[in-house]
């Protein structure tokens, strides 16, 4: 059962639309598309297939969902783009399937915020409780942890990691990979400190910021290695997940860590 679509929408009759779904005119929902229910896509919205989509998500006007990546290397397999529940994409939101390439699908989680005229590339997976402001921007093959924030017209290139509960201050451009929980700002983004503001809003006690804040203090004030302070790190990280989080995001760096501006990028 639908309710609410506008008779002025395209919809391909190889579509699966879910129950008290709302489309609107001059919309077109294309082949291969799920979508889940309680779903309100705005008029003049573009979903192409193959997108499986959850229930309760909001699209906005002249958003294009599910399209085929640029990327040169593409040609034209059926690739995927899975999306969750309850996301908000806001005017313009622009979002690429995947490439054979890497794993053929793009992610999106539950209850991110996508703001007007925001980009996700193919391959991307975003966590869940992720907000990108106006014009943002995260390129192929990203990987952005859950309750991440980008200010706007925040940059981030092709195979870069987005650590968990991080900041990414407004116009900043991140060339390296940003641990969980920290805050980058600049261009090219250089580590500010901690994500403090951030974790106090998601109720985190001052013993567990306390902790935290002696793990950031090991692998940017202490004068170690990557190396050395990620083994400094294992035995917190036994007994505090958060800690552990924030080691794994160091850990999985493939193209260094952001550091503050004054110092080198030690990777050994």
């Amino acid at each position: 059962m639908t309710t609410g679509i506008d008779p002025r929408a395209i919809i391909d009759p190889s579509a699966r639309i879910g129950a008290n779904v709302e489309i609107g005119p001059w919309s077109i929902i294309g082949a291969d598309v799920e979508i889940g229910d309680d779903c309100v896509i705005a008029s003049h919205v573009v979903i192409r297939g193959p997108t499986v989509m959850g229930r309760g998500n909001r699209i906005y006007q002249f958003s294009t969902i599910g399209e085929d990546t640029p990327a040169l290397a593409y040609g034209g397999e059926a690739t995927k783009l899975v999306i969750g529940d309850d996301n908000v994409f806001r005017e313009g939101v622009t979002i690429h399937r995947g490439m054979v390439q890497d794993q053929g699908q793009t992610v999106i989680g539950n209850r991110c915020l996508l703001m007007a005229y925001v980009h996700v590339g193919h391959d991307c997976v975003l966590g869940d409780d992720v907000i990108m402001a106006n014009n943002s921007a995260v390129s192929g093959h990203c990987r952005v942890g859950d309750f991440a924030n980008f200010g706007g017209y925040a940059g981030v290139p092709q195979y870069r990691n987005v650590g968990a509960y991080s900041h990414i201050a407004g116009m900043s451009l991140v060339l390296k990979d940003v641990p969980a929980y920290m805050t980058v700002m600049g261009n090219p983004a250089s580590a500010i400190g901690l994500n403090v503001e951030g974790m106090r809003r998601r109720g985190y006690s001052k013993d567990l910021i306390a902790v935290l804040k002696r793990a950031h203090r090991t692998v940017y004030r202490e004068g170690l290695t990557v190396k050395e302070a990620c083994e400094a790190l294992r035995e917190p990280a036994g007994a505090h997940p958060e800690v552990a989080l924030f080691l794994a995001s160091i850990e999985d760096s493939r193209w260094g860590i952001v550091r503050p501006r004054r110092q080198a990028d030690r990777s050994d």
